[in-house]
């Protein structure tokens, strides 16, 4: 099969297509034949080491497909399911096939295609974790949204919205004021050319907001706690530009502010919490409290062009790698 690895960690120069033999699934495992794989950022990290994985490693957690082969011991699935899955581990989804615990292979509703389950099986289970277990959005609220025009931008802002919530995003050039306008932020500040806590302040009588959710890191991290209002929260769920580091406790005590570093797998560590996070999306999307955008695929084979893309900050919405 072919499966996409790197030897060393580095820039998107160090992926290689390379052919090796499909895996076995071990007992309590499934294998799942994709027709999908997720391109999200944390596989740049996966990539350069900002997340240490052994080597030769293959990045990628996220996909959708059928299974085609079950492990000894599970009574769970059978051949033929269509599944989804946003796995944390075993990491290594860039491959044509994909083995993990069967317990983490989500079976998808006759209303989600592939396309959609791997857009939305990490962004969708991580927005619900931050807009509804996090920080329980409520209408009414004014939050702030880093990367509006981004994967997970574009799915907080649109179920924010939903939820009656006013959105005010960032954005990191003028050609996407538009795109995350679409998606519901009422207005949109562009990062690197405006003041963003100041805006923010004047977008609320100078109150601040009672959350933010930056999945950029180190280049936003004062400019995020300092648009929080009185007891605010700060989300910081991402490291686009780099982590977040050295952050002082007495700086939180200026508003009695609170600071997380959230993780999906984290709440959805057992079968139960994890598939209810995922039906939580899936009723979401039939809803329509949010569309999923694939506004780009790229070949299983091109995944260097795809990561070049993804930092480049050349795409939109969420991104696909198709076998």
């Amino acid at each position: 099969m072919l499966r996409i690895q790197f030897e060393q960690t580095g820039g998107p120069d160090v992926l290689q297509a390379v052919d090796v033999p499909i895996p076995d699934p071990g007992p309590g495992q499934v294998r799942v034949k994709q027709a999908a794989i997720g391109l999200n950022f944390i596989e740049t990290y996966q990539r350069t080491g900002a997340n240490p994985m052994p080597l030769p490693g293959c990045p990628g957690s996220e996909g959708a497909g059928v299974v085609d082969v079950v492990g000894e011991g599970v009574t769970s699935h059978k051949v033929g399911d269509r599944v989804g899955y946003a796995a944390g581990a075993p990491v290594g989804a860039y491959a044509e096939y994909y083995v993990l615990p069967a317990w983490k292979a989500v079976k998808l509703p006759e209303s989600i295609d592939f396309n959609t389950a791997a857009a939305i099986m990490l962004k969708g289970m991580t927005a619900e974790m931050l807009l509804m277990r996090v920080f329980h959005v409520k209408p009414g609220q004014t939050i702030l949204v880093h990367a509006a025009a981004g994967g997970m931008g574009t799915i907080l802002s649109q179920w924010a919205t939903s939820l009656g919530a006013r959105v005010i995003g960032t954005v990191g050039s003028a050609e996407k004021v538009a795109v995350a306008k679409a998606n519901g932020c009422a207005e949109v500040i562009l990062h690197g050319q405006e003041d963003i806590a100041a805006r923010v302040r004047g977008l609320t009588n100078g109150k601040g907001v009672p959350v933010v959710y930056d999945g950029i890191g180190a280049a936003t991290l004062e400019a995020s706690l300092d648009s929080l209002g009185l007891r605010g929260m700060l989300a910081s769920f991402g490291n686009a530009s780099g982590p977040a580091e050295n952050v002082s406790v007495q700086r939180l005590k200026f508003g009695s502010l609170f600071l997380t570093r959230p993780g999906v797998f984290d709440y959805t560590s057992n079968p139960e919490e994890l598939n209810a996070s995922a039906n939580t999306v899936f009723e979401a999307v039939a809803k329509g409290h949010f569309k999923v955008q694939v506004n780009q695929t790229f070949a299983l084979k091109d995944a260097r062009a795809a990561h070049e893309a993804l930092e480049g900050r050349q795409t939109t919405g969420s991104s696909l790698l198709i076998p």
